[in-house]
């Protein structure tokens, strides 16, 4: 039997979800069984899959605009992608049970707008829709839209702090049934509640009446992918999930301790904010054949030009004459706000560059590895290696531990990459009772353990004379 403790307390239940791939290099292009990012197939089997495994949901990022370094278009990533919206609405029509997540933008739309679509999709998939809201702040973005870069990047999160009070507030404006008393005839009578709203502060003035009702949830699930403190307090006070890149058992441990601590200052429990990092997996028949695996995908993942791409967003300068598979610069990266990589602000991700590439350059020495090689082991080692005992046990470990709630899964093959973790990793998680063997609920909040939100209280009317 499983026990259902581990060190005196309740045995946590892990959450997973599928993230489709294709915004940076985590793809293998030149695997044959590497699929369309644009057929609607692809979709559809990755999705299907997670949900044949019970996952949480389906995860699926957007880019605003196709990145450009050194002047030309970025093309060792997808340079397209279909629209959020039009895909998940397609997915909600293939699937039953799994939660469906978009990244929307909050600095380059409209609370109304997003507001009337996550509530369409809530209503189309029976209440399975989530937001991750994320910001943007760079003029190169902001050229596809009429404001272009007007936002300072420390004025974001207000903006999109503002903007979710503003859709929640289209969001709460149906308040449910309006149960109707008739004086002549004593019958009650029950009719939607058409609510009208009104929001005001420095980036919004907007009034009216919905158009959309109550949705299933009452409003998405929100999602926040920020790392900076900025981030955390936002999400601490208004996420119910949050995307994170700390995957490291420590980095963690730390990050999961860090945004959790900062729930009390909201009125919010521990419960009510589900951590997830985003996670990559080797999985094969034996240790030993996994991490030859990775070894390989990694060397797919990073041929010799994107090691020069990646490395170039570090030193934020061309290094097209140099050789990947001979030593990093010896000089420091150019530390500017004119970065050479647009539409991905690459090196901010380091906070000091240049310390990030003395860290670099020692360790090439230290262990003899090239550029390449370098660049393989610092930015594409996958978070879990083994077989699927050994992914299992760590998988749980970390869950149980409080490294996190649970993981975003990114695999590198697309559509077909999640198949075998499916089969043979979640078996083994259901057998030790850590992991769901059928949906309990039917909604996405009811997956992540977040509990249904209290429609506005209904009003009470007479009518006749």
């Amino acid at each position: 039997m499983t026990e259902q403790t581990v060190r005196g307390k309740p045995r946590k239940q892990i959450h997973l979800a599928a993230h489709f791939p294709g915004v940076n290099n985590t793809t293998v292009w030149s695997d044959p069984a590497a699929g369309s990012h644009i057929d609607f197939s692809s979709f559809r089997h990755l999705a299907q899959t997670a949900e044949r495994a019970k996952f949480d949901f389906f995860f699926l990022a957007e880019g605003l605009r196709l990145r450009e370094q050194g002047g030309q278009i970025y093309d060792l990533d997808v340079v397209g992608r279909p629209d959020t919206f039009t895909v998940l609405a397609a997915l909600a029509a293939v699937t039953e049970r799994l939660g469906l997540a978009g990244t929307i933008n909050s600095t380059f739309n409209e609370p109304y707008e997003v507001a009337r679509q996550f509530a369409s999709l809530d209503h189309l998939s029976a209440g399975r829709a989530a937001w991750n809201v994320v910001t943007s702040w760079d003029a190169f973005t902001g050229e596809n839209f009429r404001r272009g870069g007007f936002l300072p990047q420390d004025e974001r999160y207000g903006r999109a702090q503002h903007f979710l009070d503003a859709a929640f507030a289209l969001f709460d404006s149906w308040r449910g049934d309006e149960i109707v008393a008739d004086k002549e005839t004593g019958e009650f009578l029950v009719r939607p509640e058409v609510g009208t709203f009104r929001h005001h502060d420095q980036h919004f003035d907007i009034s009216g009446a919905f158009t959309t009702p109550r949705s299933p949830q009452g409003r998405p699930v929100i999602f926040q992918a920020g790392d900076s403190d900025e981030g955390r307090e936002f999400a601490a006070a208004t996420a119910d999930a949050i995307f994170t890149r700390h995957g490291t058992y420590e980095a963690g441990r730390a990050f999961y301790a860090d945004v959790k601590g900062r729930l009390g200052r909201y009125g919010r429990r521990h419960d009510q904010l589900v951590v997830l990092p985003a996670s990559t997996f080797a999985l094969a028949d034996t240790d030993a054949e996994a991490e030859e695996l990775g070894r390989e995908v990694r060397l797919a993942q990073v041929s010799p030009a994107t090691a020069i791409k990646l490395a170039e967003q570090l030193w934020n300068t061309d290094l097209s004459d140099l050789d990947p598979d001979g030593p990093p610069p010896s000089f420091d990266p150019v530390v500017s706000d004119e970065l050479i990589s647009k539409g991905r602000a690459s090196v901010r991700m380091h906070k000091d560059p240049v310390a990030t590439a003395r860290e670099w350059r020692a360790r090439a020495e230290a262990e003899h590895l090239s550029l390449r090689e370098l660049v393989v082991e610092t930015t594409n080692r996958q978070n879990f290696v083994g077989s699927a005992k050994t992914i299992a046990d760590q998988i749980d470990r970390y869950v149980q531990d409080d490294v996190c709630d649970g993981f975003i899964l990114v695999p590198h093959i697309t559509p077909g990459g999640l198949d075998r973790f499916a089969d043979e990793v979640v078996p083994l998680l259901q057998e030790r009772g850590s992991f769901r063997t059928e949906y309990a609920g039917t909604t996405l909040r009811d997956h992540l353990g977040l509990g249904q939100l209290a429609a506005p209280a209904a009003a009470t009317a007479e009518v006749g004379a």
